[in-house]
């Protein structure tokens, strides 16, 4: 194998590449961006290399800079992870120039499946059949809406040089058509710097399926089964399987058949996937495209067949045949990822930015956690969400699913929000457990949109202010009542002693909180009115309860939800003057840092409650900010370019009243 290798990507999957390199005693070379320069792949690396600003623009989607990087340590080889370059034939080509070995399919390999429009053809010609649509060179806006009107609606718009959902909009009627064009074209060239678009005949339920292939230079190709991956927001996948559940022996046999097929018909030559779409209950399974690199979900796949991909991809790369015969590839049980983001669920998935206090795996069996971030990691506005993958196996797919949503109740991440409570009852729900997956699961399975279950609110605040006080006796060895504060009625003997405390939960109003020490017995009252502590102060050690305090701030955390809230002395509260000045309900607001990248309004523009007034790129996602009423434009605070910081006032609307009937 190779003696060297640098790894140009960052985050989870850079110190995956890191973990395989270090068994077989290969020396890595890891490459980051001024964000990243405490990251953990940075750590992890024997060597590393700044690259550049924050922005992936200025740093990991340079390729030169990449290049002279690899150079200046001596690394004998770059692996591109994925996502970034992994799908760019220039680094591939760089390499080639430079006497470097790309772990990676070959240049034309990249460049024939690189573009969905080109792929499709290519497919075609090796008999594999894709979605109906147009996949045409003429990117006129009149000849696309007359071939969606051909095609029938409703119709898929989607990026030709990407994935992930950048790039894509579902789109119902002709009338809609021409601001979707645009929105994913601009969407398109922010992502991928290529703004063309195919359309497809929009699929009613799908169901995503994929199939793991490796080929090598000596002409083998093989498949590793395939994988499920239809549960998924905004075209995004969530969480991933393999093998497919209820899916019919023929169909399976088609889509590892008809994926060999094109690769072979390419020539491929390292891993890859090849995606297809299959409507449900149907037996045809459409070509979608192709993945010219290692995919995310890679994890189940090398749980179910015990090979690992990554070692493969060294392997190919070094000139070594594959070695493996189909036969000798088989399915042991089942395997489950989920993918956990720094996002609220039930804030219609706000990304959520800033600094991890406390993280933890868990540590359970036939459990795999794959993260790149740790204690004190920033996550920060310039890159995906995703924080860590977690992976279980078992014999069977209710095992897996048992220890998967076992895993979420064990995972500690805290100090920005994530989805792991939504992930657990993704797990849990009925349809999940009868295998019955569609992309439409998410918005069928919560029509109304993923809430957490309600917590007992005066018993949540009453024990983050009980927790605030333990938190305190453990650090400094002595509890409120032996100490002198302003807060504090020092109790005579045989009196109780009282304590205020103001407890702020999240996007909540603050709470007024009384503890009172009696007897050595500690009792709590919210509003004047008693409320049990003794089960929140109580830590389960099988992971059903847990609380953590980090300055102000406390966790209660129970079965993968997390409660955060802020808890001061009721005096250190009415004492603190600073106040943030917030926007009225009708203004917009940023709810992350980002770059602007379309102001849609004027001065003076009555709008309706729901238009779109802003539109902001941050954490690789374009998104749209939208009237929270009806009302007038009264001040722009912004404008296209500029860069806002969370919570940034951008546009202030006077709403509009209306008498009460």
């Amino acid at each position: 194998m190779l003696e060297s290798v640098l790894i140009a990507n960052r985050g989870e999957i850079a110190c995956r590449i890191i973990r395989t390199c270090q068994r077989f005693g290969i020396r890595t070379v890891a490459v980051f961006a001024e964000a990243d320069a405490d990251a953990r792949h940075v750590r992890m690396a024997d060597e590393s290399h700044c690259i550049g600003p924050s922005p992936a623009a200025e740093s990991y989607l340079r390729a030169d800079t990449i290049m002279d990087a690899c150079l200046a340590h001596g690394a004998a080889g770059i692996h591109p992870g994925y996502g970034f370059l992994s799908e760019n034939d220039q680094l591939a080509q760089r390499c080639a120039q430079n006497g470097v070995t790309w772990i990676g399919p070959s240049a034309s390999c990249i460049q024939a499946m690189g573009s969905k429009i080109e792929s499709k053809a290519i497919a075609e010609e090796a008999g594999v059949a894709g979605v109906p649509g147009y996949y045409g060179e003429d990117q006129s806006a009149e000849r696309l809406q007359r071939e969606a009107q051909r095609i029938g609606f409703p119709v898929l718009i989607k990026a030709s040089a990407g994935g992930g959902g950048k790039g894509m909009r579902l789109v119902e009627d002709a009338a809609a058509f021409a601001d979707a064009l645009d929105f994913a074209k601009r969407e398109a060239k922010a992502a991928f710097g290529d703004e063309r678009v195919l359309l497809e005949k929009y699929i009613e339920h799908p169901r995503h399926l994929e199939v793991q292939i490796a080929g090598d230079h000596h002409g083998n190709v093989v498949h590793f089964f395939e994988r499920d991956c239809s549960i998924q927001r905004n075209y995004q996948k969530v969480v991933e399987e393999a093998p497919a559940a209820n899916l019919d022996d023929s169909v399976r046999e088609k889509l590892l058949d008809r994926a060999v097929r094109l690769a072979e018909a390419i020539g491929y030559d390292s891993l890859g996937t090849v995606e297809f779409i299959l409507d449900a209950g149907d037996t045809e399974p459409y070509f979608l495209e192709m993945n010219t690199r290692l995919q995310v979900e890679h994890p189940v796949t090398e749980l179910v067949t015990g090979f690992d991909l990554v070692e493969l991809q060294l392997q190919v790369a070094s000139g070594e045949p594959l070695g493996l015969t189909q036969d000798a590839i088989r399915v042991n049980g089942s395997a489950i990822e989920a993918r956990v983001n720094a996002e609220d669920p039930s804030a219609d998935y706000r990304p959520n930015l800033g600094l991890i206090a406390r993280y933890r795996e868990p540590q359970l069996e036939g459990v795999r956690t794959d993260s790149g971030v740790g204690e004190q990691s920033e996550v920060t506005p310039y890159y995906d969400s995703m924080l860590a993958k977690v992976i279980a196996h078992g014999s069977s797919r209710a095992v897996a699913t048992r220890r998967l949503t076992r895993a979420m109740e064990h995972l500690q991440i805290l100090g920005v929000d994530t989805n792991q409570a939504f992930l657990r009852d993704i797990l849990r729900h009925p349809s999940f457990s009868d295998g019955v997956l569609t992309t439409r699961f998410i918005s069928e399975a919560f029509p109304e949109g993923w809430q957490p279950e309600p917590p007992d609110d005066r018993a949540a605040v009453a024990a983050a202010a009980a927790v605030a006080l333990e938190g305190y006796r453990r650090q400094s060895g002595v509890g409120p009542w032996r100490r002198l504060a302003g807060f504090r009625v020092a109790a005579v003997p045989a009196r109780a002693g009282r304590s205020r405390y103001e407890v702020r939960p999240t996007d909540g109003d603050p709470v007024a909180v009384d503890l009172v020490l009696e007897n050595d017995v500690l009792t709590g009252r919210v509003d004047d009115r008693p409320t049990d502590l003794r089960i929140p102060l109580q830590r389960n050690a099988a992971g059903e309860i847990d609380w953590w305090v980090d300055g102000d701030r406390v966790y209660l955390i129970k079965q993968g939800r997390t409660m955060t809230f802020t808890v001061r002395s009721w005096v250190e509260a009415m004492a603190s003057a600073a106040r943030h000045e917030t926007a009225s309900a009708s203004d917009v607001t940023s709810s992350i840092p980002g770059l602007v990248t379309d102001v849609h309004v004027e001065v003076g523009q009555t709008v309706s409650k729901g238009e779109p007034i802003v539109a902001m790129d941050a954490m690789k996602l374009v998104f749209e900010l939208k009237a929270p009423q009806e009302g007038t434009v009264k001040t722009i605070h912004c404008a296209s370019g500029d860069t806002v910081g969370a919570h940034a006032l951008l546009v202030e609307i006077e709403p509009s009243f209306t008498e009460a009937s």
